[in-house]
C-alpha cells in the first residue's frame, strides 16, 4: 500500500548563535559550532518542524520567551508523513519535535522505530485517556500527540435563516428541506470547494459518520489503520457499501451540478458571504471569523443523521506532535524537550497554537472557550459525538480521485465503492513516480555564515529560468536540503515551501532598498519582520549585510548587485516570492509592505496557479537546482 519513497535530505539544524561583545564579528557557519546537543555554551539547542506557517503566528516566539535558555530552530515543512519518511529513506536524521496534521496511525506506522514512546510521560497524562487511545499502537505505545481540535463540519448563515423564517434543521430530512426552501427562493442550500481533496474525503465521511462509528466501522478502522506491510487492508462489504450509497444520495440532495467539482475556496465563501449560498462545509473558525469580520451570524451546525441523535461533528487535531528518538540520548535535553511539550500542550500553550481561531482540547483542566460559532452544536460536544477523520494519505488522494468520478457521473455508488477498494490495496502516488531530473551537487539548508545554500540554490534556479535581475525570497521559503540524486516531481514540489506567491515588478534601487528595510529591520513600534534567523530574505542577485545588535533583532547595512554597489537611481527587474499574510499580518510579524511598493508589483501566477508549479517549470528547463551564492554577511555588534 505504502511505495517507499527514495527521497530527499531534509534536515534543517539549528542557526548558530553567538554572543557578540564589542565590535563586528561574523557569526560562524553551521560547521564550526557546538554539536546540537549542546547548544551554545550551556545553552540546549532544540529543532521543531512546523507542518505550516500558522504554527509560527504565536507558538515560536511564545516559546522563545517562555525557555530564554534554549537554541529553537523552527522550520515550515509539509504537512504530510511522506515528508519525514523521505528524511529516513535516505539516512537522515528527522527534527527533534515534528508536527503534522494529516495523520493515521497507518501512515505513521514506518516511522515508529524513529519516535520515542510518549505513553508513560508526565504530558501522556494530561489527556483524557479516550483521545489517546486511537494513537495506541499494537504493542501499547504512544508515539503521537494530538494537538487541540479543529471543528470542521456544516457552516450556516443564520442570518439567511433568520430572515426568510426557514428552521435551522436538526436531522438529515429537515437539512434536505431547507436545501430545497433556498434553492425556490433562488439562493443556494448547500455548497463547498469541491476541487480539494479535503473536501472530497470529509464530505464522503461526513454523510455516512453513524455508518463510520458503528461496530463494524470502529473494527474496520482498527484493522486498517493496525495494517502489516504487505499486508493491504481493503473496505469491508459491510459499511463503506453502504457509505458510497449515502454519499450518492448526498450530492443529490444537495443539488450538486456539473462543473462543481471545480469550485474553489474563494469563489464559495465569497458566495456564502453574499447572501447567496446558505450552508457550506467549513470550520468553527471560519465562521467565528466570518461573524466577526462581516457581521455575519454564521453557526457549525453538525452532519446529520436520520434524528438528532445520529448527529456528529467531523473534527481533527490541528496538528499531532512527535519527538525522535535520539532525543534520548542526551538526558539534559530530554528532560527540556519533555518541558517544551508540557507548555505546548498547557493551555495557555495551546492557545498560542490555535492564535485566535475555534478549537476543543483533548486535555484535563485545558479550558479554551467555546466559540459562539458553536452554539447550536455545543450538545454535540458535550455528548462526545466527535468523529475524528480517517485522514491517512491515500485516503485523501483516493477520495478525491472517486469523488470527483461520483461527481462527474462516472461512478454510481456500487463501481465507487470498487474502485475505492481496489486503489486503497494498491495505491500509488502518481507525483511520486515522475523523475524529472537527476541532481548532481547536494546543498544544504543549515543557516551557515551567508545563510541558506539550498534556499539560494532555489532562489537562483527560479530566478534564473525567469530572466530577471533580482529575486526575493520572503516569509519561509525553503523546506528542505537539496540532495544529490534523482528528483521525483513531489521531491521537487518539497523543496519550496507551500502557499506562496509569485510577483514581479520594475523598482529602481532606492525602492529595492526599502523592500529591503522592510523584510529586515525593526520597526519603530517594535514590530519585527524576522522571527528567527533562518527566516531571514533569500535573495538572488542581490548581496546584503546585516547587524544584530543584540539577539533577533536585525538592521540592514550594504547592498551589492552582481558584486556591485546598489544604484538607487537604476532600474531593476524583480521577483518577489513569498506570502503577504507572514510579514503584514499582525498575529505573524506585523510589519505591512508600503503601499506604493506593493502598487508597483503585479502577480505572476494566476488562476491557482502555485509556486511549486513556477518551481517546476524553472527545473523543467535548468534540469538541475543551480549552485548557491553567498548572499547575506551577519554581523554582531553595534
Amino acid at each position: 500500500m505504502k511505495n517507499t519513497l527514495r527521497l530527499l535530505l531534509a534536515v534543517v539544524m539549528a542557526a548558530t548563535i553567538l554572543a557578540g561583545c564589542g565590535g563586528r564579528q561574523a557569526v560562524p557557519s553551521q560547521q564550526e559550532a557546538a554539536p546540537e546537543a549542546a547548544g551554545t555554551g550551556d545553552r540546549i539547542s532544540i529543532s521543531m518542524y512546523m507542518w505550516d506557517r500558522s504554527m509560527f503566528k504565536e507558538l515560536s516566539p511564545w516559546l522563545e520567551e517562555e525557555f530564554p535558555d534554549i537554541d529553537f530552530t523552527f522550520v515550515q515543512s509539509f504537512n504530510t508523513m511522506e515528508y519525514y519518511k523521505d528524511l529516513l529513506a535516505r539516512g537522515e536524521e528527522i527534527p527533534d519535535i515534528i508536527t503534522c496534521r494529516r495523520f493515521s496511525l497507518n501512515d505513521a506506522a514506518p516511522l515508529a522505530d524513529h519516535l520515542m514512546d510518549l505513553s508513560q510521560t508526565e504530558v501522556a497524562g494530561t489527556f483524557y485517556s479516550s483521545y489517546l487511545e486511537v494513537n495506541r499502537e499494537t504493542g501499547g505505545a504512544i508515539r503521537w500527540l494530538p494537538m487541540c481540535a479543529e471543528v470542521d463540519s456544516i457552516m450556516a448563515n443564520k442570518d439567511l435563516f433568520d430572515q426568510y423564517h426557514i428552521p435551522l434543521p436538526t436531522n438529515y430530512s429537515e437539512f434536505v428541506a431547507a436545501i430545497d426552501a433556498f434553492e425556490e427562493l433562488g439562493i443556494k442550500g448547500f455548497q463547498t470547494d469541491w476541487y480539494y481533496d479535503y473536501s472530497c474525503l470529509e464530505t464522503i465521511q461526513g454523510c455516512a459518520i453513524p455508518e463510520l462509528m458503528s461496530l463494524e466501522g470502529t473494527q474496520w478502522r482498527m484493522a486498517y489503520e493496525s495494517e502489516a506491510e504487505g499486508s493491504q487492508v481493503g473496505l469491508d462489504d459491510v459499511v463503506w457499501p453502504r457509505v458510497f450509497e449515502k454519499y450518492e444520495q448526498f450530492l443529490k440532495d444537495v443539488r450538486f451540478q456539473p462543473g462543481d467539482e471545480e469550485l474553489h475556496f474563494t469563489a464559495v465563501t465569497e458566495a456564502y458571504r453574499a447572501g447567496q449560498t446558505a450552508m457550506i462545509r467549513n470550520t468553527a473558525a471560519l465562521a467565528d471569523n466570518i461573524s466577526n469580520e462581516d457581521g455575519l451570524n454564521s453557526v457549525i451546525l453538525p452532519y446529520f443523521g436520520e434524528t438528532s441523535e445520529d448527529n456528529w461533528l467531523l473534527t481533527y487535531p490541528m496538528c499531532q506532535l512527535a519527538v525522535s528518538k535520539t532525543v534520548e540520548a542526551d538526558d539534559a535535553k530530554r528532560q527540556a524537550v519533555m518541558e517544551v511539550l508540557m507548555a505546548i500542550f498547557s493551555e495557555e500553550g495551546q492557545k498560542h497554537v490555535a492564535a485566535g481561531t475555534s478549537v476543543l482540547s483533548y486535555n484535563k483542566e485545558v479550558n479554551i472557550s467555546s466559540s459562539p460559532a458553536l452554539q447550536y452544536a455545543q450538545e454535540y460536544i458535550d455528548s462526545n459525538h466527535l468523529y475524528v477523520r480517517l485522514a491517512s494519505t491515500e485516503v485523501f488522494a483516493v477520495s478525491q480521485d472517486v469523488g470527483h468520478r461520483m461527481m462527474t457521473g462516472e461512478y454510481d455508488a456500487k463501481s465507487a465503492y470498487e474502485a475505492f477498494n481496489a486503489q486503497i490495496i494498491d495505491y500509488v502516488d502518481p507525483e511520486a513516480e515522475e523523475v524529472l531530473f537527476t541532481q548532481k551537487v547536494a546543498y544544504s539548508n543549515d543557516f551557515g555564515i551567508h545563510g541558506s545554500a539550498a534556499a539560494s540554490s532555489l532562489m537562483n534556479t527560479i530566478r534564473e529560468s525567469m530572466g530577471d535581475q533580482i529575486a526575493i525570497g520572503y516569509s519561509p521559503v525553503a523546506s528542505t536540503s537539496i540532495y544529490a540524486g534523482a528528483y521525483t516531481l513531489q521531491q521537487a514540489k518539497w523543496v519550496l515551501t507551500a502557499r506562496n506567491s509569485i510577483y514581479r515588478g520594475e523598482y529602481t534601487g532606492e525602492e529595492v532598498r526599502r523592500i529591503m528595510e522592510w523584510l529586515v529591520n525593526v520597526k519603530e513600534d517594535g514590530s519585527n519582520p524576522i522571527l528567527h534567523r533562518n527566516l531571514m530574505p533569500v535573495t538572488s542577485g542581490l548581496s546584503y549585510t546585516v547587524t544584530e545588535p543584540e539577539k533577533g533583532r536585525f538592521h540592514l547595512e550594504e547592498i551589492t548587485v552582481d558584486g556591485k554597489p546598489l544604484d538607487d537611481n537604476a532600474t531593476y527587474t524583480m521577483l518577489l516570492v513569498g506570502a503577504d499574510v507572514f510579514l503584514e499580518h499582525e498575529t505573524f510579524c506585523n510589519c505591512p509592505m508600503p503601499e506604493d511598493l506593493k502598487s508597483k508589483r503585479e502577480v505572476y501566477l494566476m488562476d491557482d496557479f502555485s509556486s511549486q508549479e513556477c518551481m517546476q517549470e524553472a527545473l523543467e528547463k535548468t534540469k538541475q537546482f543551480l549552485a548557491p551564492t553567498e548572499y547575506v554577511t551577519i554581523l554582531t555588534g553595534e
